[in-house]
């Protein structure tokens, strides 16, 4: 069956007046109903505004697609709309729609008229056909370019009718709300569109739902939605999409489109760090990015751990740990040589090992926890930590091709002795006399002047990490600001992190409290949604508030960085410590310097949010 065989020149209307999406619906359901489709258009457009309210159909790019599957549909059909002004049909980027498909469903369609309609919302990502569409001047031409375009898709994917089937893996460095939310988008995506996918996630708590050789031999590709590093040799011969976890959550069909065509290259194992194909977007920042966050991902549960243990121990007094103290406790003691001493000691060795083996696999791992622990030890602390992993890891892929040549038969030795020998010396004598020093020397001198920072540029420095932590909700630069508070905790500077940490709870708690106070501004779905917020937000999972941002990104994210802005500039106003590096209610106690100002921070800066958005939002019709 044919788009064409439920678009038909009675469905198609070429001057829609409406500026706005309720009239826009209107407009194309009369369509509709004038062309028999409809048995009662009341009861369609109910089903069609309850579909709105779950989640928008203005899937950007200036498209909207508004659906419903009801009784009140006497036959399968598509209107079609065009608006050349454009109507707001809040869209997913913020931009006014000027091409709407409504979608009529009856409440029996067969998987035959299921497939023309999903087959339809791929064909509506590719640019041209939205071009084309604009410039047609008869509906005629209109039926023409769906024509077109139909064929080629099925020319395209007639191989792939037999098996839909593609698996994939999402992970995000902190594995917490990122890795999930992109593995629920490609399986709902995958489900609306016909397709069997089964996803792998790389989360907090280990992987679950792991693919196994049966999946990967009988999938048609493969779709890598990851901030980290994945497990790649198993996917040798397959070809492979590889994305950030953003795409995964706001672009699941263009991903599960591109792998139904097989349009990515065919990933190689001897090749697993330098392929020759490599989608364009993936540049050397991206490897640099990736290769950080293997680190920092890995890092975290001994920054966490030994944060919070160092953070315990001052309960007992601020000097409660030094057994010449008259407050000393022998917890204290305890808890500081566990937390500080050990894990905390642990930090800089783990980020620079996993960098390196991030870079050149299990030979780097003993080069880069070599280069941590000389940069630990030799006072380059963090930056030279971040500086051994990538040196440490470079070093291991030259030292591969350098090594390369020798006989097959001295492959063990390579691995075993040549690799470490080399790589532990190489990095080891750089680290001691080029690095070290002079890193040292920039370390300490940033640290001084933090430390002496007036309260003025305190203020603007808690400005510009609550921007960064609410400007993309867990990505790169939220991650820049964590890894920014992390580096100074190893030096001693404790009030950075407050800021973040505060400035990271905000945009979740803004959410949920404008969805409380400002009922009319959100639906249902929405609301509810706010509801748990709450929880994400005192337990500072700053990712609930991505689907809002998503749904409404140019009134949404603008209200969630002025919030964290403002929690940010009180905490350091305030002179707010937290050596703990991780946020949530719990830690709100362990801060130095008034854990009451550090809620009365939080606090305002989440009204901030909450009270922008009730003033930008629109109302929910």
């Amino acid at each position: 069956m044919k788009i064409t065989d439920l678009l038909t020149k009675d469905t198609i209307n070429l001057s829609v007046t409406s500026k706005n999406k309720s009239g826009v619906i209107d407009e194309l359901i009369e369509t509709l109903n004038a062309a028999g489709k409809l048995s009662d258009k009341t009861a369609f457009r109910e089903a069609i505004m309850a579909r709105e309210e779950q989640s928008t159909t203005g899937v950007g790019d200036g498209i909207a697609i508004p659906h419903a599957k009801t009784s009140a549909v006497k036959a399968p059909a598509i209107a079609f709309g065009r608006s050349k002004t454009g109507a707001d049909f809040d869209s997913l980027d913020g931009k006014p729609a000027h091409l709407i498909f409504m979608i009529a469903a009856p409440e029996g369609a067969n998987n035959t008229h299921l497939e023309v309609l999903s087959r339809l919302s791929s064909i509506l990502l590719n640019k041209e056909v939205s071009q084309k569409l604009m410039e047609a001047e008869t509906k005629e031409e209109i039926l023409e370019i769906i024509n077109h375009f139909d064929k080629q898709k099925e020319e395209k994917t007639a191989s792939t009718e037999a098996k839909k089937f593609i698996v994939a893996v999402t992970a995000c460095p902190t594995g917490i709300a990122h890795t999930y939310m992109a593995a629920d988008s490609l399986k709902e995506k995958g489900a609306e569109l016909g397709v069997e996918i089964k996803v792998e996630t790389n989360g907090a708590s280990g992987v679950k739902n792991r693919l196994t050789a049966e999946d990967i031999e009988r999938a048609e590709a493969v779709i890598i939605a990851a901030d980290t590093k994945v497990e790649m040799d198993r996917f040798s011969g397959k070809p492979v999409i590889e994305t950030s976890v953003a795409d995964g959550i706001r672009q699941p069909e263009k991903l599960i489109t591109k792998a139904l065509q097989k349009d990515a290259p065919v990933y190689r194992a001897k090749e697993s760090q330098v392929k020759e194909e490599q989608p364009a977007k993936k540049g050397i920042g991206s490897a640099i990015y990736k290769h950080l966050m293997n680190g920092v991902t890995n890092m975290l549960p001994f920054v966490v751990g030994g944060g919070i243990l160092i953070a315990i121990s001052f309960i007992f007094g601020f000097n409660a740990a030094n057994p010449n103290d008259p407050t000393y406790h022998p917890i204290a003691e305890a808890l500081m040589t566990i937390g500080g001493g050990t894990a905390f000691g642990l930090m800089i060795p783990v980020l620079a090992g996993f960098i390196s083996m991030s870079i050149a696999d299990r030979p780097g791992f003993a080069p880069g926890m070599v280069g941590g622990m000389l940069a630990a030890s030799g006072g380059a602390g963090f930056l030279g930590g971040l500086i051994a992993g990538f040196l440490a890891g470079y070093l291991v892929v030259g030292l591969k091709k350098l090594l390369a040549g020798l006989p097959a038969s001295l492959e063990g030795i390579k691995t075993i002795l040549l690799y470490p020998l080399l790589g532990i010396a190489l990095t080891g004598f750089i680290m001691v006399f080029v690095i070290n020093q002079p890193i040292g020397a920039l370390n300490t001198a940033i640290t001084d002047w933090l430390s002496g920072l007036g309260t003025a540029n305190a203020i603007v420095l808690g400005i510009i990490l609550g921007l960064m932590m609410a400007f993309d909700m867990g990505g790169p630069v939220n991650k820049a600001a964590y890894v920014f508070g992390t580096g100074l905790l190893a030096n001693g500077v404790i009030e950075p992190m407050a800021a973040v940490m505060a400035a990271g709870m905000v945009p979740p708690l803004g959410i949920a409290i404008a969805t409380t106070i400002f009922k009319k501004k959100f639906n249902k779905q929405e609301r509810e949604a706010g509801k748990v917020n709450y929880i994400m937000g005192l337990s500072f999972i700053t990712e609930g508030a991505i689907p809002f941002a998503a749904a409404d990104p140019i009134r949404v994210i603008p209200a969630l960085m002025a919030g964290s802005a403002v929690a940010g500039a009180l905490s350091m106003f305030f002179s707010i410590g937290l050596r703990a590096p991780h946020g949530g209610l719990f830690v709100i106690p362990l801060v130095e310097g008034g854990w009451l100002l550090y809620l009365l921070a939080i606090i305002i800066g989440s009204l901030v949010t909450a009270l922008i958005l009730g003033v930008v939002k629109k109302p929910v019709h």
